[in-house]
């Protein structure tokens, strides 16, 4: 969710420096191994004049390979990084951090005829809803290569080597078909394997006031958010700049088409426990795995036996974690972390409680 997010700012910018026929350098995060801020698929943009875009650590490791990224600009050769965060610093690259992790990361070229081919192709595949594929070559010395492709084959990218370009479609048409990403050994070669999925939607079925901090918060996390309401007063850009989609209409309405399927979490929030109901009903007929109910226990229970739903697992009301919240913005972060939670499948804890790597 965060990636694809992430990649479509990265590419604004990319696409921008390329009307300005001006080139940049990509970092992309391929393989973790033990502790680490960013996952694989994590990406910086390095411009010429040195400023960068996105992140592939918490802040530690983004100086050198932003210095790393000029050096690629000036050669037009990808660079292969290897970090290591332990506490030794005699190790190659030891940072002495004390993260006990190791990444590795690949540094690539942008031109910009690239930029404005298979990137502005993969831009585009951003603002759709369908899942796709990135085989990206780990070669350190070698020139950028990138093929992307979507269920029905190669959709762009390429090189003067047909061969290779074979074998990274069809490694990216396999990571598709797992639904799984990861570092593929081709022959000589290393692909990394990127499947991205269309983020999960967020419908907030009511626009008050304590709805904007929630819309906001969701959107900044990469949720693709959509606001509910029959009262176009508060159903407004103003309100709501960055929500993907404002749908005035009322809860029976039908004939409008709400995300309503298993990658989308609901959170009903209109303060009417007349409409409140009414959103229930028609959500819970649904197959959305999280219906989140804002108000008291007592309130939630009595919408529940108006509609005949049970307090099933994907019902969550009182809607939120117990963060002992206050306020609109409080309340938004313990719904966030909720939907988060459920989303990921994990059970909520703290993180020192868990005894192995974050994204082991």
């Amino acid at each position: 969710m965060k990636h694809w997010q992430e990649l479509g700012q990265i590419l604004d910018r990319v696409l921008c420096l390329a009307h300005a026929d001006q080139p940049a350098a990509l970092a992309l995060v391929t393989r973790i191994r033990g502790s680490a801020y960013r996952r694989p698929g994590a990406r910086l943009l390095i411009e010429e004049g040195g400023s960068v875009l996105g992140g592939v650590s918490g802040g530690c490791l983004e100086e050198d390979v932003r210095e790393v990224g000029r050096q690629v600009l000036r050669t037009g050769r990808s660079r292969v990084l290897h970090y290591e965060t332990g506490g030794d610093d005699t190790k190659v690259w030891g940072l002495g951090l004390g993260c006990d992790g190791e990444v590795d990361i690949v540094v690539q070229p942008v031109t910009p005829e690239a930029a404005r081919g298979t990137w502005a192709r993969v831009r585009e595949l951003l603002e759709g809803a369908a899942p796709f594929a990135l085989a990206t070559l780990v070669e350190d010395g070698g020139r950028a290569r990138v093929v992307v492709v979507g269920e029905s084959g190669r959709l762009a990218g390429g090189s003067d080597d047909a061969a290779v370009d074979a074998e990274m479609e069809a490694a990216a048409a396999a990571a598709l078909r797992a639904r799984r990403s990861g570092l593929q050994p081709v022959g000589p070669r290393t692909i990394l394997a990127e499947v991205l999925v269309p983020p999960p939607h967020l419908l907030v079925c009511g626009a008050g006031d304590d709805a904007r901090p929630l819309v906001a918060a969701a959107t900044a996390l990469g949720f693709r958010v959509v606001v509910a309401d029959h009262r176009s007063a508060y159903l407004t850009a103003e309100r709501f700049p960055r929500a993907r989609k404002l749908l005035l209409i009322q809860p029976g309405d039908e004939a409008a088409e709400l995300p309503t399927d298993r990658r989308t979490y609901a959170v009903v929030m209109t303060h009417s426990i007349e409409r409140d109901t009414a959103w229930v009903r028609r959500l819970a007929a649904t197959e959305v795995p999280y219906l989140g109910i804002l108000g008291p226990r007592a309130r939630t229970d009595r919408i529940l036996s108006e509609v005949g739903t049970p307090a099933g697992e994907r019902v969550f009301g009182p809607v939120g974690l117990d963060l002992g919240a206050d306020g609109p913005e409080q309340v938004a972060l313990s719904i966030l972390a909720e939907v988060l939670a459920v989303s990921s499948g994990r059970e909520p804890r703290h993180l020192r409680e868990r005894a192995v790597a974050l994204h082991a």
